[in-house]
């Protein structure tokens, strides 16, 4: 049932316990570098991407949850109100008279900034936006604004 291992099966085993040499870490060590500088700027440069997906996605709801709102009380939240609006019943008139919570939370954007609302919008009857990476309105690439115009 068992097989006796050939006398030089022992050796083996020793040698493959044996471990890895400096020269093959550092080997490995500088492939894994070299695979790091090539990849980690891509990567870093997705997260960005990422973060301003995000903020159009939730614009996109925010909006959604407005037009509801437009819809039960024939007018949008006014500019006092705010987003707030959609969440809690706002006590300051015109108050609306088939409000319902539309929102759960009002989200805040990828930067940890709150959302703007203008109401009337520069660019629509309503807009809802984001200042982007910088937290600051305008900028160019990056720190530019995204909102439910685009």
């Amino acid at each position: 049932m068992f097989e006796r291992l050939p006398r030089h099966a022992g050796a083996l085993a020793r040698r493959v316990r044996r471990g890895f040499t400096l020269i093959e870490l550092m080997v490995v060590l500088v492939i894994i570098g070299l695979l790091a500088a090539l990849i980690v700027p891509n990567v870093l440069d997705r997260a960005d991407d990422a973060r301003v997906t995000a903020a159009r996605t939730d614009i996109a709801n925010i909006m959604q949850a407005l037009k509801l709102y437009r819809l039960d009380n024939q007018r949008y939240p006014t500019a006092e109100q705010g987003l707030q609006a959609l969440v809690t019943r706002p006590a300051t008139p015109p108050v609306p008279p088939n409000w319902k919570s539309y929102l759960e939370k009002l989200p805040r954007d990828p930067w940890g900034n709150a959302y703007q609302y203008a109401n009337p919008g520069v660019k629509g009857p309503v807009d809802v936006f984001s200042f982007g990476a910088d937290g600051q309105p305008g900028g160019e690439g990056k720190d530019a604004d995204i909102g439910s115009w685009e």
